[in-house]
C-alpha cells in the first residue's frame, strides 16, 4: 500500500484543498467515494468523460438515483449526446463548481479515471488558441475522404521533427493536433513549449491524489459482472435510442467501450452472440492503457489496493 503525498498545484500556499480519487474502470471508485464523501461532508465532481452525456447511463455505469441521493454530484448529464465536450470547458466548469462547494464550507471530492480530464487538476489543458471553423471543416473533410492515415501524413509533413508521444491511432487526437498546427502555423513542439507556460486552472489549490487498483483476476471478474449487468439492464436498447439522438455524430461517445461494440451489432458488423466478449475484451484493453497513463502522466500519488481497503478514512491520510 502506497504512502500518500500531497501535491501542491501552485507555489503560493492555499487553504483550498481538492481530493481526487482515481483508478481504472471497474476498480470500485464509486462506493469508496460515496463512503468518504458521507464521512467528510463532501460533494462529488465527476471526472468521467462519458458521464457528461444525458442518456448514456447503462453503458457508463452512471451512479444510480439511490447513489446520487446519498451525496450531491456535479457535472453529470450536462451535455446532449450529440454535443462534443472538451477539456478546456471541463476545466472552467470544474473550477467554478469546486469554488462553489468550498464556499459552502464542504469538502471537494473529484472522482473519475478519464486521463485528459483528470489532468485538469494538475496541469493546464488549453492555451486559449482558437481554431477557425474552416480549418475544422478542412480536417474533417480530409478524415472522411481519405481516412486517418492521411491526417497522420499531413501532420508529419508539418512536423518534420516527429509527433512525440501523440497517439496516432486516435482520430480525435490527430484531428485536433492537425487543426492546431494548421491554425497557428506552428509545430507541435512549438505549441507544446508555449503550452508549458500556461497557468493551470487549479493553481492555488492543494491537490491530494489517491489511485485505487486491483489485481488482474479481480478486475476481470468485476468487468465480466459489470458487462453482464449492463446487458441485462438494456444496453442494446439504450444504444438504439441514443443512435437516433445523434450518438454517431459525437466520435468520443460513439467510440466509447460498450457503445461502439453495440453499434457494430446494430449495424450488422458484429454478431449479438459476440457482444459480451467484445465489450469485456475492450474494457480490459482500456484498463491496460489507463494504468500506463496513470503511471506516466500523474504526479506522485498514493496507490491503494481496493480489495484490501477497510476504512474510507485511509483514502486520503
Amino acid at each position: 500500500m502506497g504512502v500518500a503525498r500531497r501535491i501542491v498545484s501552485a507555489r503560493e500556499p492555499s487553504e483550498r484543498v481538492l481530493h481526487v480519487l482515481t483508478g481504472c474502470t471497474a476498480v470500485g471508485k464509486t462506493e469508496w467515494a460515496l463512503r468518504w464523501a458521507e464521512a467528510h461532508s463532501a460533494e462529488i465532481i465527476s471526472c468521467d468523460s462519458l458521464l457528461f452525456y444525458r442518456g448514456m447511463d447503462i453503458g457508463t455505469a452512471k451512479p444510480t438515483q439511490a447513489e446520487l441521493g446519498r451525496v450531491p454530484h456535479h457535472l453529470l448529464d450536462i451535455r446532449e449526446v450529440s454535443e462534443p465536450m472538451n477539456a478546456a470547458l471541463y476545466a472552467t466548469l470544474a473550477l467554478r463548481v469546486a469554488e462553489e462547494i468550498w464556499g459552502r464550507g464542504r469538502s471537494v471530492l473529484v472522482v473519475g479515471g478519464s486521463g485528459f480530464y483528470l489532468k485538469t487538476y494538475f496541469a493546464p489543458v488549453a492555451d486559449g488558441r482558437t481554431v477557425p471553423p474552416e480549418v475544422r471543416f478542412r480536417v474533417a473533410g480530409l478524415l472522411e475522404r481519405d481516412g486517418l492515415p492521411a491526417l497522420v501524413q499531413e501532420l508529419l509533413r508539418l512536423n518534420p521533427g516527429g509527433l512525440g508521444d501523440l497517439d496516432t491511432d486516435n482520430p480525435r487526437r490527430i484531428a485536433r493536433a492537425l487543426e492546431r498546427c494548421l491554425a497557428s502555423g506552428r509545430t507541435l513542439a512549438e505549441l507544446s513549449s508555449e503550452f508549458a507556460r500556461v497557468r493551470p486552472a487549479f493553481a492555488g489549490w492543494e491537490v491530494r491524489l489517491t489511485r485505487l487498483d486491483r489485481s488482474r483476476p479481480d478486475l476481470e471478474a468485476r468487468i465480466g459482472a459489470r458487462v453482464d449487468a449492463m446487458l441485462s439492464a438494456g444496453l442494446v436498447a439504450e444504444v438504439t435510442r441514443l443512435s437516433k439522438s445523434g450518438l454517431r455524430s459525437n466520435p468520443s461517445a460513439a467510440r466509447a467501450i460498450g457503445y461502439r461494440e453495440t453499434l457494430e451489432v446494430l449495424e450488422g458488423r458484429l454478431p449479438m452472440a459476440d457482444l459480451r466478449e467484445a465489450i469485456a475484451r475492450d474494457t480490459l484493453a482500456l484498463v491496460k492503457k489507463q494504468r500506463t497513463w496513470f503511471r506516466t502522466q500523474l504526479p506522485p500519488h498514493a496507490v491503494l489496493e481496493a480489495a484490501e481497503l477497510k476504512d474510507e478514512a485511509l483514502l486520503f491520510p
